[in-house]
């Protein structure tokens, strides 16, 4: 208890290392918009791959204001500030000329950092956008209209989640806007301007943004957090 509690302490670097859970508090207030990708660079993001062997720029690019993931292998980039309240708009699309996949949104991430580590995570993967997981563990109360877990999962641990209830993807190769909401233990998300899932019950904890790679060519042009008290 006191290596978790002490973990709140610490800086952003020293969290990548630690075993230990999530904290319940908020390690950043306000309510300007922060744009987490500036549309040239990766500057500010971090990486952690399933092949330790890859840089980041091997699976991650940008061109022409577009971030561009390849989809394999397993991992994903992320950053800071560490927020639990927020509202964190994303714009993706998976790339034109290529089959939809797999891919998703994290939020919240604590404990040790991992190719799919202990976060929220809303889903992406195609059919299935809207979906709220908890992954490694990570509370999603059960008892609620479309949960849903799975145990044991070989990357993501103990999976808990809450499905959508409407599909308001666009087709493949057109852009799609995100608004997650998160409010002390609910999350909302909007899809295209259409509410399709709103979950109670999700684990308070502050932690880091990121976006996977996983299983599909995916591209992104927008990533904004306004961090909320």
């Amino acid at each position: 208890m006191k290596k978790i509690l002490f973990s709140c302490l610490i800086p952003f670097v020293a969290l990548a290392v630690l075993s230990g859970g999530c904290c319940s508090r908020s390690c950043s207030k306000g309510s300007a918009a922060i744009e987490l990708f500036d549309g040239k660079t990766l500057n500010g993001w971090q990486y952690v791959l399933a092949d330790a062997s890859l840089k980041k720029e091997d699976v991650w690019s940008v061109k022409d204001g577009i971030l561009t993931c390849k989809g394999t292998p397993v991992g994903a980039i992320y950053r800071g500030p560490e927020v639990k309240n927020f509202r964190l708009v994303v714009e993706y699309r998976w790339a034109p000329g290529t089959k939809p996949g797999n891919s998703g949104i994290f939020s919240r991430i604590h404990g040790p950092i991992k190719p799919l580590p202990a976060c929220v995570e809303v889903q992406l993967q195609h059919g299935s956008a809207g979906d709220v997981l908890g992954l490694q563990g990570t509370r999603v109360a059960g008892g609620q209209p479309r949960f849903f877990e799975v145990k044991k999962h070989e990357l993501a641990g103990d999976i808990s989640g809450v499905k959508k209830t409407a599909d308001a993807e666009k087709p493949a190769g057109e852009w799609n806007l995100v608004e997650i909401t998160a409010a002390d233990d609910v999350y909302r998300v909007e899809v295209n301007g259409t509410l399709i899932n709103e979950v109670p019950g999700v684990e308070q904890c502050a932690g880091m943004v990121g976006l996977q790679s996983e299983g599909g060519v995916i591209q992104f042009r927008r990533a904004s957090l306004t961090p909320r008290d």
